[in-house]
């Protein structure tokens, strides 16, 4: 059966004052139901810019889908106006954004943005509507949920707001959920809390579930499968226990070796990647990591690899990782 979200081929172009830019260059992926894949990278690398694009908010200018598609259930939704965009956007598929104080309105009180969000999809008469927030508030754990209705963002704490724009986010009871950075700026303790949260409404729920975040701990213990993304592309994709114990990609590596538990292990020596991600006006010709890689040779200077299919149904984009599973396919055929 086909994946409920699929993403083939996506690109998605700056137009800029120095050019067209591409920030999304053939990006594919697809979930199933009740599935978790976890996107992570550097600050720019395309992650935001590619959940923008699957929910139709690309900032139009600068932005622009160029190419692929992107189907929810066997349809484009790439393609859709925004009218019928707008019913399939909280409905079927929803996105928890980065900084709650951003997505929840600072002058209305959290029980009429949860109403009212309520009714944008399911028409019903107001008062139905504020009890379906009060348990909306329930179900992501806020207690006294009746009287948290009449407060505003700022009376809340920042876990408490991400709780309701967690809230927010399921009131439909999407088919996909969307979560950018959903941890950020919380300390360690309200991030154990909402992992927790979001683990336990995608099973009661059956959602599939896309993480974007930089944070390889809660890749760790959320994910199903990771995708890696460098300068607007995939370099590598695996089962997420695959990934930890056999990172391929050099720059999957680095991430993993820059961790607290990497740090840890090395007897309190941070290993960093050297150098910083190219602007989009810079790239590289060959691969975009090139400039940072110490396994790099004249190929990779030259050439984008492709990605490639890796044992253990995992693919990456390199050519010295190309090389050595030429290598080992020949050695078992010798």
């Amino acid at each position: 059966m086909p994946a409920l979200l699929e993403i083939e081929d996506l690109e998605v172009s700056l137009f800029t004052r120095v050019g067209v830019l591409k920030a999304i260059d053939g990006m594919s992926l697809s979930i199933d139901a009740g599935e978790t894949v976890a996107i992570v990278g550097e600050s720019g690398c395309g992650k935001s810019l590619t959940a923008l694009a699957i929910m139709g908010l690309l900032p139009e200018p600068p932005a622009r889908i160029i190419g692929g598609n992107i189907r929810l259930a066997g349809r484009d939704i790439a393609t859709l106006p925004e009218a019928q965009m707008q019913r399939v956007r909280g409905r079927e598929i929803a996105m928890i954004f980065q900084d709650p104080m951003t997505a929840l309105n600072p002058v209305l009180t959290v029980g009429y943005q949860l109403a009212e969000g309520v009714r944008r999809h399911n028409p019903m008469p107001r008062q139905d509507a504020m009890d379906k927030a009060v348990e909306l508030l329930r179900r992501v754990r806020i207690p006294d949920a009746e009287r948290r209705l009449d407060d505003y963002p700022h009376q809340l704490s920042g876990g408490m707001n991400q709780r309701v724009a967690i809230a927010m986010a399921i009131a439909c009871e999407p088919k996909v959920l969307i979560a950018d950075e959903p941890t950020t700026a919380l300390d360690v303790t309200i991030q154990a809390q909402i992992i927790d949260l979001m683990k336990d409404l995608q099973a009661s729920l059956g959602m599939a579930l896309i993480i974007i975040t930089h944070d390889l701990g809660v890749v760790a213990e959320i994910a199903d499968r990771v995708v890696v993304m460098y300068a607007g592309r995939k370099v590598e994709e695996a089962p997420v226990e695959e990934l930890f114990a056999r990172p391929l990609h050099p720059y999957t590596r680095g991430l993993l070796g820059a961790t607290a538990s990497a740090l840890l292990q090395r007897g309190g020596r941070l290993a960093e990647i050297a150098g910083s991600v190219p602007p989009l006006s810079e790239l590289p010709p060959g691969c975009a990591f090139s400039n940072r890689c110490n396994d790099a040779f004249d190929r990779c200077r030259a050439q984008k690899p492709r990605l490639i299919a890796a044992a253990r149904g995992r693919s990456v984009a390199c050519f010295a990782v190309e090389n050595e599973e030429d290598r080992r396919v020949a050695a078992v055929g010798a």
